[in-house]
């Protein structure tokens, strides 16, 4: 992507990051924990940090479910071994559809 353009999140996902960041935030200053002490157990600046508890979308999304992880921010439903569970479903689903997507082919249209 061109430097000039810059990317468009839909409404939903800026929303939802925004919610995360703010869990994250919540959580860590209900722990009386700095963003310093926190971006140092997550191996990142404090810039980084704060990017991610304001909702920008750019920050990986590992880094983020490790900071839910860190802070005991629930993402699912489930506990570990529940969300293994439903790993390894998706797993066994995905394992019977094909290796690739192909778009369907379209109509031919023979009528002269």
């Amino acid at each position: 992507m061109p430097a000039t353009k810059k990317r468009a999140y839909a409404r939903y996902t800026l929303s939802a990051v925004t919610l995360l960041g703010r869990m994250i935030a919540l959580e860590r200053k209900t722990r009386r924990m700095t963003a310093q002490e926190l971006a140092d157990r997550l191996g990142v600046t404090r810039g980084t940090l704060q990017r991610l508890e304001a909702g920008d979308p750019k920050v990986e999304v590992g880094l983020a479910f490790e900071a839910c992880a860190l802070m005991g921010v629930r993402l699912f439903e489930e506990d570990a071994a529940g969300l293994t569970l439903r790993a390894e479903e998706a797993g066994r689903r995905l394992a019977l559809l094909p290796k690739y997507a192909r778009p369907l082919n379209p109509a031919v249209d023979d009528d002269f």
